[in-house]
């Protein structure tokens, strides 16, 4: 008779040992220096908001998801408690007639640099998400970025991949499991944005409006 169910772990177990590799995962980026770096990242965004230009963000799979996810939190709102003006930030990744027509006509690794090379301009900002680091079109678009004078901002995963060489700025999650890497880029995302607000109240350029 199979031993199987005597040493399979119980499902609670599992679950709990799981929440605690995520956990374990977020303590070492903070003990890497992520939250300093998550603040330099603020300014080059703070910054191209403050001189009218825009936050554009990419990223495959998953990722595009967190890159819709980031953009509706600075568009909208992060925090009911901070009614403020919406802030322009767009996804490269939700507009499914220029992605296929250029994945097409143009290739996929051109998906993302294509329509920067319409919408961005000196003094916006990408910020590029990519679980490995190595792919092909966030590369593309971050070395479009450089020839448009836009910021370079990055959250990797692994050892940061050919993307990290092509960011200014960048936090990278020191893993190379997919699912906990994309827990910890909302989690940066959503800190990011917060201190986006915070220097754009400091700054002036926005202020809390009633509810």
């Amino acid at each position: 008779m199979s031993d199987r169910n005597d040493t399979a772990q119980a499902p609670g177990d599992q679950a709990a040992a799981l929440i605690g590799q995520s956990i374990a995962l977020k303590q070492d980026l903070l003990a890497g220096g992520a939250d300093g770096e998550l603040a330099r990242m603020a300014e080059p965004i703070a910054e191209a908001l403050a001189r009218g230009g825009k936050l554009l963000l990419c990223g495959n799979g998953g990722s595009a998801g967190d890159a819709q996810h980031l953009a509706g939190e600075l568009m909208v709102r992060l925090r009911p408690s901070l009614n403020r003006r919406a802030l322009p930030a767009l996804s490269l990744a939700t507009d499914t007639s220029t992605l296929t027509a250029c994945a097409n006509d143009y290739g996929y690794d051109e998906i993302f640099a294509r329509p920067l090379r319409a919408l961005g301009k000196p003094g916006d900002a990408l910020l590029a998400i990519s679980t490995s680091g190595r792919s092909a079109n966030v590369c593309r678009a971050l070395t479009v970025a450089a020839e448009l004078d836009v910021a370079r901002l990055g959250f990797l995963g692994g050892d940061g991949g050919a993307a990290l060489a092509l960011c200014q700025q960048a936090v990278v999650v020191p893993s190379d499991d997919t699912n906990r890497i994309q827990e910890c880029h909302i989690m940066l995302g959503h800190i990011l944005v917060q201190l986006v607000e915070e220097a754009l109240l400091q700054r002036g350029y926005i202020e809390p409006v009633p509810g």
